[in-house]
């Protein structure tokens, strides 16, 4: 599975309903660090299907989902199960790091 583009108007029925855990990436087309983790992310939504699910929300086509999370800095990664965040972490990270982060918070 690949990660999911998510809108503002999306974002509770993709995230906030899913029946696993989500890892939403806000992130921009501009953010170069967005970029470095795009692909982790891809590789690591493949290896997680069925069980994580990987979206990403772009800030500048949707900036309701980042302001109501309070997001200051992309990459921004948070991690939803049941509807809530669970955690969160700003900044890029290579994939053995962020598969770390996914597996210590579900």
């Amino acid at each position: 599975m690949t990660t999911v583009s998510v809108t503002d108007d999306t974002f509770d029925a993709e995230v906030r309903q899913s029946t696993i855990p989500v890892v939403v990436d806000f992130w921009a087309e501009w953010c170069g660090p967005c970029k470095q983790i795009g692909p982790a992310l891809e590789e690591l939504s493949s290896e997680y299907d069925g069980k994580v699910k990987i979206v990403k929300v772009n800030v500048d086509e949707n900036p309701t989902a980042p302001m109501q999370l309070g997001v200051r800095g992309i990459p921004a990664l948070f991690m939803f199960k049941d509807g809530e965040v669970i955690s969160n972490k700003v900044g890029a990270a290579p994939k053995a790091a962020l598969q770390k982060w996914i597996d210590e918070a579900v």
